[in-house]
C-alpha cells in the first residue's frame, strides 16, 4: 500500500485549503485568553479529561468528538455542567482540525488513532494532549516527533506522574548518591482483568460510525465482546496501556535512560484464553550497560491491588508487598519502593531501616497546568513527545520479542530497527487502510 505525501494526506483527510489556512493563521494564546479545546474520543478516560479541562477558569471545551454518537449524552452533560456552556458535538474529528479558533486537540482514542489522530492535529497547527501510550508501533512514534517538531506544536502525553512533586523527590535523592550505584530496576503491573466474552458478529449499531471508528486498522466485523485491548490491530496490549506510566516512571527516576540495548520477553496468554491476542503475561528484561531494568506483568493476579484512591491523595503509604503498580529501585546502598500516581515513596540504607520518605499526590491537574503553560510559553512540557516515544517504546520492543518467540533482540537507537532479527522489523510499523495512510513525509 502506498503513502500520501502531506500534501496528498492533508487533502484526503482535513482538506488543502482548511489546512494551509491553520498553518499561516496559527493563534497564539494569549494570558488572560481560554484555551480553546476539541476532545477526541469519549470513553472513561476522554470524558474526564473532557470535564476536567472544562473545569478549569483558562480552558473551554468547544467540541466533543467520537465515532459512536452514543457516547454524546454523558459527555456533554459532564462539561455543560462543568463551564455552563454546550460544547459542539461531532462524529468526524477532522470537523475539529478545520476550526481555526480551536488551540487544541485532546485524543483520548484507542491506541491505533493516537499516531494519526496527533499528527493531523500538528499540521493543522493544533497543540495535543494525547493519552498513553502514545503510539501504536515504533514508525508512529517517530512521525509524532518529526510532526511535533515541523510544525512546532506543544504535545503533553497523559504520563502526569512526571508533574508530581514527589516524584520529583524520589529523583532528586537517587540522584543524590546514598543509594549508590543503580544496577537494578524493577517496574510492576500485575492486577486482575477480566475475561473478554465469547458473542457472534452484530450489526453495527444506529449512530455508530464503525468506518472511522477502525480508522487506519481492518474494518474486521463488529463484535462488542471484543475488547480493543486485547487486539493487536488496535492496541499495544492492556499491559502496556497500563504498565507505560511506571515504565514511564522508572525511566524518569533514572535520568531519563534512553534506549535500551538488548530486550528479552518470557510469558504470553498463559491463563486467560480467550481470544484475545495480545498477553496476559509479561516478563521482559531491559539491558543498559551495568543497569538491568525488569517488567513484571500479570493480569491474572487477584492479590495484587492498584493503590485506592483515598491513599493516593493522602499521608498514607499502599501495600507496597501488594502493589501491582510500583516500581523498585535496588541500589548497592539502599532501596527504594515508589508508587505511581500518589502513594509516596520510601527509601531504605543496607540495613534494610527506613531512612527517608514522602508521601505522593496524584498530579492530573499540575500535569494540565505544565501542558497549559507550555501552550503559552512555547516551552516543551513534563511529558514532551518524545519522552513518551522513549517510554512506550520499551512496551513495543517486549511486544515484539515476543511475537517472534519470545528471542532476545539487539536494537540500534540510531536508526530504531533490530541488528539481528529481521523478522522484529516486521512489527516496527503496521499496516495502514485508506484513506487512513502514516505519511513517508509529515
Amino acid at each position: 500500500m502506498k503513502s500520501l505525501n502531506r500534501r496528498e494526506f492533508m487533502k484526503g483527510t482535513v482538506g488543502a485549503a482548511a489546512s494551509l489556512a491553520a498553518f499561516s493563521q496559527r493563534k497564539v494564546c494569549g494570558a488572560n485568553e481560554k484555551v480553546v479545546i476539541g476532545v477526541m474520543g469519549l470513553g472513561g478516560r476522554g470524558t474526564y479529561l473532557a470535564e476536567s479541562f472544562a473545569l478549569r477558569p483558562d480552558a473551554e471545551i468547544a467540541y466533543l468528538c467520537d465515532a459512536d454518537t452514543r457516547r454524546f449524552a454523558r459527555a456533554r452533560e459532564a462539561v455543560e455542567e462543568a463551564q455552563n456552556r454546550r460544547p459542539k458535538l461531532v462524529q468526524d474529528f477532522r470537523t475539529v482540525l478545520e476550526d481555526r479558533d480551536v488551540d487544541v486537540l485532546v485524543n483520548a482514542t484507542p491506541d491505533h488513532w493516537h499516531g494519526l489522530g496527533t499528527i493531523m492535529a500538528c499540521q493543522a497547527g493544533k497543540d495535543v494532549y494525547v493519552e498513553k501510550p502514545m503510539a501504536h508501533n515504533i514508525r508512529e512514534g517517530r512521525k509524532m516527533i518529526e510532526a511535533a517538531r515541523k510544525y512546532k506544536r506543544v504535545v503533553q502525553v497523559g504520563m502526569q506522574s512526571r508533574s508530581a512533586p514527589y516524584t520529583k523527590k524520589a529523583k532528586e535523592y537517587i540522584q543524590s548518591g546514598k543509594m549508590g550505584e543503580i544496577y537494578l530496576v524493577r517496574v510492576f503491573n500485575m492486577m486482575q482483568h477480566r475475561r473478554q466474552g465469547d458473542s457472534p458478529n452484530q450489526p453495527v449499531p444506529e449512530g455508530f460510525d464503525y468506518d472511522m471508528w477502525c480508522g487506519p486498522a481492518p474494518k474486521i466485523p463488529y463484535n462488542p465482546s471484543r475488547r480493543w485491548l486485547n487486539q493487536w490491530e488496535f492496541s499495544c496490549g492492556p499491559i502496556p496501556g497500563d504498565a507505560v506510566h511506571q515504565l514511564d516512571c522508572a525511566r524518569y527516576l533514572m535520568d531519563d535512560m534512553p534506549y535500551p540495548q538488548t530486550v528479552c520477553h518470557a510469558g504470553g496468554v498463559n491463563a486467560l484464553k480467550d481470544g484475545r491476542e495480545t498477553p496476559d503475561t509479561q516478563f521482559a528484561t531491559f539491558e543498559y550497560g551495568s543497569l538491568t531494568l525488569i517488567l513484571e506483568s500479570a493480569l491474572w493476579t487477584p492479590y495484587m491491588k492498584k493503590t485506592p484512591g483515598d491513599i493516593r491523595d493522602s499521608d498514607r503509604f499502599p501495600n507496597f508487598p501488594f502493589s501491582s503498580t510500583k516500581v523498585e529501585i535496588c541500589g548497592a546502598k539502599g532501596f527504594m519502593q515508589y508508587s505511581r500516581h500518589g502513594g509516596g515513596w520510601q527509601a531504605f540504607d543496607a540495613n534494610s531501616e527506613l531512612v527517608h520518605s514522602e508521601y505522593g499526590r496524584q498530579a492530573d491537574k499540575e500535569h494540565k497546568d505544565n501542558f497549559i503553560d507550555c501552550i503559552r510559553t512555547r516551552k516543551r512540557p513534563n511529558a514532551d513527545v518524545e519522552v513518551g516515544h522513549q517510554s512506550v517504546l520499551l512496551c513495543h520492543l517486549a511486544n515484539i520479542s515476543y511475537r517472534v518467540g519470545n528471542r532476545q533482540l539487539e536494537f540500534d537507537p540510531k536508526t530504531e530497527t533490530f541488528t539481528n532479527n529481521d523478522q522484529a522489523n516486521q512489527y516496527l510499523g503496521r499496516t495502514y487502510r485508506e484513506p487512513w495512510v502514516l505519511p513517508d513525509e509529515v
